[in-house]
């Protein structure tokens, strides 16, 4: 073999030498930097949340439930399960027929309206029984009264001006005696008979039957779930006085009201003052409108019970009141 060629194969082992270093090195220096290197840290994963969403309709919320009056014929110790209503009493729901309806009070007869009356009557002011006049004692056996004293006979010109014509004059057969002690008595007066007592009533406003399709299956008289609480209880005090002035002040003016609707809204403080008197609606005339403000500015509310102060906001218990009047 020649010299060159022996030169060639040395130059050719010599550069695969260097490249497998070159190889080695490399693949070293990437091992030991990824050992040195801390690994890349990855964001912690949050933990998978529910949310659940209310997709139905809002619905308002009441603060209390609707008022009703409890008659007190309908008044029940035990209080319902299911409270409905909020009353003056407690009441038992109950129908006169089967249920034909979704709405929670009795299914019934009437005519139609915005109110729910659950029966028909006329409206009554409140009015006491009168007491009976005392009786009077028996009266005593007759005295005799002495005889009157002699009176002097007055001048003749002052006769004159109490008369204006003299008596004619008594002829001496006519001539009566006049009365001696032992004659004369004294006229018991009449013993007044005592008058029967007048029955007393208590106010109810006008009420007339109206047609409803209830959901109620108990029978009985028409009735509601209804809670008696003090709200209610004040209620009933406050509709009742302002009823009471509305019928007497609408009677004394019926000539010059018209039929329609007024809607008022005010507030009633802690001491039981009215504030914020308004109208919001009138489809009859002024002087009913007039008449319906006059009935609410005259009433003279007890203080709001403590034990429903605390429930009420701070301007006081808010009130909206519906006064209608139909053609007879």
């Amino acid at each position: 073999m020649s010299e060159e060629k022996k030169q060639g194969r040395k130059l050719g082992f010599a550069i695969l030498i260097s490249l497998i270093l070159h190889l080695a090195v490399g693949f070293s220096l990437a091992a030991f930097g990824n050992v040195s290197s801390p690994p890349p840290t990855l964001p912690d994963e949050a933990p998978p949340e529910l949310t659940l969403m209310d997709l139905s309709p809002a619905r308002p919320v009441e603060k209390n439930p609707q008022f009703v009056e409890t008659d007190k014929s309908k008044e029940s110790a035990e209080k319902p399960k299911e409270q409905k209503f909020e009353s003056n009493a407690n009441s038992l729901a109950a129908s006169q027929t089967t249920p034909s309806g979704d709405l929670p009070q009795p299914s019934q007869d009437g005519t139609n309206g915005p109110l729910a009356d659950l029966e028909t009557h006329d409206f009554s002011l409140q009015a006491q029984g009168s007491t009976p006049q005392p009786q009077l004692p028996p009266p005593s056996e007759s005295k005799p009264t002495p005889p009157p004293a002699a009176t002097p006979t007055p001048d003749p010109e002052q006769l004159a001006m109490l008369t204006s014509t003299p008596p004619p004059p008594i002829k001496p057969d006519e001539t009566q005696p006049s009365p001696t002690p032992e004659s004369a008595t004294s006229v018991a007066p009449p013993v007044p008979r005592p008058q029967p007592e007048a029955p007393s009533s208590h106010y109810q406003a006008q009420k007339q039957q109206k047609r409803i399709a209830g959901s109620i299956s108990n029978r009985g008289p028409s009735s509601v779930n209804a809670v008696g609480t003090p709200l209610g209880r004040y209620q009933k005090l406050m509709y009742d006085a302002v009823g009471a002035r509305w019928y007497q002040h609408t009677h004394e003016r019926q000539d010059l009201i018209s039929i329609g609707t007024t809607r008022l809204t005010f507030t009633v403080d802690r001491m039981g003052k009215v504030n914020n008197l308004r109208v919001i609606e009138n489809t009859a005339n002024e002087t009913f409108a007039n008449i319906c403000l006059q009935s609410v500015q005259e009433l003279k509310l007890p203080p709001i019970p403590e034990e429903l102060v605390g429930t009420l906001p701070s301007e006081g218990l808010q009130q909206e009141l519906t006064f209608i009047l139909y053609a007879n």
